[in-house]
């Protein structure tokens, strides 16, 4: 099986652990995303909903680098610090997925980062 490695610079830039993303067997396995500006390297937006636009914004730069989509995500995992917040981030969802969105799961993130209210990781087709 053939593995490569995904970066573009029109999406926030990783930590040297990880990929923006990997295209293997056919599919993108997007790595967590923040709602990093890859512009300026901080996160972009203070409320739920610009936070989760940026995070979107970045998974579809990193797909569409790849040759995919957003119309080709089959399963997201959105973690958030605070699940308060939940409806908020799925406001700003539905604008990107009014139908047929992909399937999803949700966690709490593990640990505190400052500023940091979700990040968002997918799974495409290629």
């Amino acid at each position: 099986m053939s593995r490569q490695v995904i970066f573009t610079t029109k999406a926030a830039k990783p930590p040297p652990m990880y990929s923006q993303a990997v295209k293997a067997a056919g599919l993108i396995f997007v790595s967590g995303t923040a709602p990093t500006d890859p512009a300026t390297g901080v996160f972009k937006g203070t409320t739920i909903q610009e936070q989760t636009r940026q995070c979107l914004t970045n998974i579809q730069a990193i797909l569409e680098e790849a040759g995919s989509s957003m119309e080709k995500i089959v399963s997201v995992t959105v973690v958030m610090a605070d699940e308060e917040e939940f409806g908020g981030m799925n406001e700003e969802w539905m604008k990107w997925f009014p139908s047929n969105p992909p399937a999803r799961q949700g966690a709490k993130l593990p640990a505190r980062i400052l500023g940091l209210k979700v990040s968002i990781a997918a799974i495409a087709e290629a």
